[in-house]
């Protein structure tokens, strides 16, 4: 099982956009915090008032996004990545070819990176 925490700015408008990569919800503790889970991965969606978002000894606050982001491998990217701005996420990187195969990088809707990825066929 592996675990990775996202810094949200509204745990409500996170939720639907993970389900629509697959995740189901299994915790939720008030309205700050829930549990999403997919296989053996489990995102904990930490929003204000929880404790990952206190500030930090100099004086920062933990926010969203930067480029450090979960990558999912799909069958049909065009498809996910529309049902991912559908539920409210954001393109960031559109649908582009690689070496191995094609991705994007769509934020959830607290701009944390989650990249799509589809290999090509061998």
């Amino acid at each position: 099982m592996a675990v990775v925490r996202y810094s949200v700015q509204n745990v409500d408008a996170a939720i639907p956009f993970y389900e629509a990569l697959g995740f189901a919800l299994t915790d939720r503790w008030g309205p700050p915090f829930a549990v999403i889970r997919r296989g053996d991965l489990d995102i904990w969606l930490s929003g204000p008032g929880t404790s990952a978002q206190k500030s930090l000894t100099d004086g920062r606050d933990p926010c969203s996004g930067g480029w450090n982001r979960a990558v999912f491998t799909v069958n049909d990217i065009h498809a996910v990545v529309a049902h991912l701005i559908q539920a409210g996420g954001v393109l960031r990187v559109p649908v582009s070819r690689g070496p191995a195969g094609m991705h994007a990088v769509v934020d959830d809707p607290s701009g944390n990176p989650i990249e799509i990825f589809q290999a090509d066929d061998e």
